[in-house]
């Protein structure tokens, strides 16, 4: 009778060391990949956070010129391009009804309020008169904007907004108007 070698054996364990093998290097492409991923979602919160704190200085600066502005009349000519018959006292009341307005546009792009809570807000400012003539008085300078812009599209937004009040056949302001969800 003869023996019949079993030639699987010898075969298996190679085929067993190169599915090892390839196991290990499996493992190691999945973990470079994760490492790889790791690293491109660091550098996209680095990148968040400087976009954030440059919106923040951009604020502060804004309000830093705004607030000399309202305080030195000969400082706000430079940047008073409202109407001329528009008493000065009114429009420095313009320049701080923007800075309120820009405010709340920086807080908005840092994603600390979002569309709806943004809406919320100026639709709380627009029951101010004094608000709501400096929106109308500003519209010029809205007209400037790039139509695409995210402040063109918030100028947008308000607009409805004032709309709606105007409209509305209630004195429940905090009702009025539909919040755009984001």
């Amino acid at each position: 009778m003869a023996t019949r070698k079993n030639i699987t054996g010898r075969f298996g364990s190679a085929a067993a060391g190169v599915l090892l093998a390839t196991g290990v290097t499996l493992t190691a492409c999945r973990r470079g990949l994760e490492k790889a991923r790791l690293h491109e979602r660091r550098m996209e919160l680095e990148e968040l956070a400087i976009r954030r704190e440059s919106l923040r200085h951009q604020q502060r600066m804004h309000w830093e010129l705004l607030t000399r502005a309202i305080d030195d009349p000969s400082l706000a000519e430079v940047i008073d391009t409202y109407d001329k018959s528009i008493p000065a006292a009114r429009r420095r009341q313009f320049f701080y009804a923007n800075a309120w307005y820009v405010h709340l546009y920086h807080t908005h792009r840092m994603g600390l309020l979002d569309r709806e809570e943004l809406y919320r807000h100026l639709r709380e400012f627009f029951q101010s008169p004094i608000f709501r003539e400096y929106w109308q008085a500003s519209e010029h300078m809205r007209d400037s904007l790039n139509e695409a812009s995210v402040e063109a599209q918030l100028g947008r937004m308000v607009d409805g907004l004032v709309r709606d009040l105007d409209e509305a056949d209630t004195d429940e302001w905090w009702v009025v108007g539909d919040p755009p969800s984001d």
